[in-house]
Parts: structure tokens; sequence; C-alpha cells
């Protein structure tokens, strides 16, 4: 389950089936989309000179190339021989992503690495098929997937849809394997019984969660560290191969670099199914919790960058999100803000600063010791108002439900 731009959808994926055939077709009709997204492009910075140029604003939005749409299928056989449904969802990508870069530029609170860049042009050997279909573009037949144009694809149907889809993404990823993505509206609440229970989540690098509860404490896995020997052979392997500058690439290159791919994938997976079934042991355990709302991209430019990014906190944070909405449990959001410094039993702040390598918390008006981690988890629990003995009864501005909004 993802995320969709609607915040009463969400994404349901799968995974595809396809015989040599239908990858041709598929891979034929990606051809025809990436066509018409360089077009975009080409459109688009066009109109961006000519407006530098004269002073006078020329729009290139969705409505302006609709029109050149319908001109360039009636000049090229070979692009109104595709579906003109995935060809138009292209044209509606562009100018999200468009809009969105423009938008970005307008924003100065945002640093120039956090700013989204103008569409670039796809090329044919690095770009990954994605195919986006509205509801007048496909159809569900039993265990068939019908798409526009004459495509049959059968998806490895893992689960029900718990309602009518309204679109679906076909995409595929860098080891070759086809997916379907549908937006399906959000399902209902599936309540788990109620236990009465809190909990206070900090994240940190030595270990990705340290909560309230010792039995829900989630260690370093370490997956990257673990797969970094084999990775670094395919690697290798890559870089004795690699051809030259204009060259076609040989078969051990090809060979290696989807070893590589698939080492890459197989940790991505087990981070993501770590997380997960951490995520769902919280929400089933717990009626409230209370979460550090920690965005981890600063520790991109320290030397905690690899071991922080092998934890995947963003994602692990993403999934307790998800099974908290889930499951009917409530959840805060809480600032990381003095979450280091204040004392989990009283609430009192420290008056100095403590460094890293100062792993034990000592809180002198009350005599209170602790792990470091642990009472920040402590003290972020107190904040959510979970824990109304703790630090006075300390409660946030607004309303948990509001926070977690």
């Amino acid at each position: 389950m993802g995320s969709a731009s609607d915040a009463g959808k969400v994404r349901y994926t799968f995974r595809l089936r396809v015989s040599g055939t239908t990858e041709r077709l598929l891979q034929a009709e990606w051809d025809r989309c990436r066509w018409v997204w360089n077009q975009c492009v080409e459109a688009s910075n066009t109109a961006h000179t000519e407006t530098i140029t004269t002073g006078v604003k020329i729009e290139c939005g969705p409505a302006q190339l609709d029109k050149r749409l319908t001109s360039w299928r009636g000049e090229h056989d070979w692009l109104s021989n595709g579906s003109s449904v995935c060809q138009q969802q292209t044209i509606r990508d562009f100018g999200r992503a468009r809009a969105k870069a423009l938008k970005d530029r307008k924003d100065k609170s945002l640093a120039p690495r956090q700013r989204r860049g103008l569409p670039r042009f796809k090329s044919k050997h690095r770009a990954a098929p994605s195919l986006n279909y509205t509801l007048r573009g496909f159809g569900i037949d039993g265990k068939l997937l019908n798409l526009a144009g004459g495509i049959v694809v059968r998806p490895v149907w893992s689960r029900d849809l718990p309602g009518a889809p309204s679109s679906v993404r076909i995409s595929r990823d860098v080891l070759g394997r086809w997916w379907c993505s549908f937006v399906v509206p959000r399902p209902e609440v599936e309540q788990l019984p109620a236990t009465g229970r809190s909990i206070g989540i900090d994240w940190g690098v030595t270990d990705v969660a340290t909560t309230t509860s010792d039995d829900h404490d989630l260690p370093h896995p370490q997956y990257g560290r673990t797969a970094a020997a084999k990775l670094a052979r395919y690697q290798r392997m890559m870089a004795r191969r690699r051809p030259a500058k204009g060259a076609a690439a040989s078969r051990g290159y090809k060979h290696a670099k989807r070893a590589a791919a698939k080492q890459h994938a197989h940790v991505a997976a087990q981070r993501a199914d770590t997380g997960c079934k951490w995520a769902k042991a919280v929400a089933a355990d717990f009626d409230q919790i209370a979460v550090e709302d920690f965005r981890p991209t600063f520790l991109a430019r320290s030397t905690m960058a690899r071991k922080a990014a092998d934890g995947a906190i963003a994602a692990t944070k993403r999934a307790l999100i998800e099974q908290a909405g889930k499951h009917g449990r409530q959840l805060v959001l809480v600032d990381p803000k003095y979450t280091t410094t204040d004392c989990g039993n009283c609430g009192v702040r420290a008056k100095h600063r403590l460094p890293l390598s100062q792993r034990t918390y000592r809180c002198e008006p009350c005599g209170h010791v602790a792990p470091r981690d642990k009472n920040s988890a402590h003290v972020i629990r107190n904040r959510a108002g979970f824990n109304p003995a703790g630090a006075d009864g300390i409660r946030p501005d607004r309303s948990p439900s509001e926070q977690a909004a």
C-alpha cells in the first residue's frame, strides 16, 4: 500500500506476469509516451526562451500541449497507433512536474538542493518505463488486466482491491520486473482491540527506534553493511567491464549490473519488511503512539550518513503512520526540539548541550538517570499528553488529532 495524490485514495501494487510479446507491446507504448514527454520538454523550453526574449508570457500548460498532441498524432502514424489515454496522461504528469518546479522556484524558504528542477529529456536507455491509464484506458476481466491498445497482462493478485480503481500505472524496475499500481478508495479502518497502553518513540542511528517499552525497541538491522561485500564485488566487475564511451555494453557488464541491482533490491525489500512488521506490532499493542517528527535529511551531510541511510528511518516512520491510520490508533507527531535536553521525569530542561558521546542523561534537580534515547522517548510521550503523570502533565498546543492530520 502506498500514498496517492488524494487524501481519500491509496495505492495497491501488484507484480505483473508478462509474456515476451506483451513486453514488446508495453515497450512500444512507452517509446511513444517518452517521445511525447520529450516533445513537451522541448515546447516548454522554447516557450521559456521566447518569454524571456519578447517579454510576453507564453503559456505552455496541459491545455496547449493537448492541442499539440492532436496535431502530432495526425502527423505521425506510428504515434496514432498507440493509445491516446496514456499519451494524454504523460502530458498531465509533465504538467504537474513543471508546476511543482515553478512553485519551488518562488519558495524562498527552500534551499537550492531541495527545489525540484524543471522536467528534462528522458533517455531511451536510462529512463524506466511508466504508463498511466485512467478509467477509459483499462478494465479488469476476472484475473486479467486489459489495457488500451489490446494489451492484456496478468497481475499476481496477492490481495483483494478494497474498491473500484480509478487509475492504474504500469511500470518496470531496474531488474526488468513489471508492476501495476491501482489507485483505489482508502479502505475502512480495521479497528484492533483496545489495549489502554501508550508508547513514545525516539528515532536514532545506533538503534533505529528507541521506545518507552523495552520489548518494542527496533535495533539497527544493518542489512546494507551485511550486503556490502557482495555489492562491492559486483561493482568491481562492472568497473572492469565498463564499455568505452559510445560502445555497446557487453554481456558480462549487463550481468554484473543486473546482479548489483538485484542486491540493492534485496536490501530495500529487507528494510521495508522489517519496518512494516515492527510498525504492525506497535499498532497492535498500543492505543496511543507518540512519534518524534524527525526528518533525517540533515544526516546525509554528516559522518553518520551511511548508517542512517541503512536504517531507513523515514520509511519506517511512514510505515508506522500508515499502520496507525489503518487500525484506528491515535498517533501524534511531536516536535523533536529539546527532546534530548528535557527530563522525562520532571520536565526540567538542561542548561547545557549534551554531546553525542554522552549516552546517559542525568537530571540534577530530580536525580533522574536514564539512557539518553530512553529519556527522549519518555519526553516525547509526555509532550503528546499520553502520560499526564509525567512532566507535570505537559500537553501539546494542538490536540493529538490536529497534530496527526
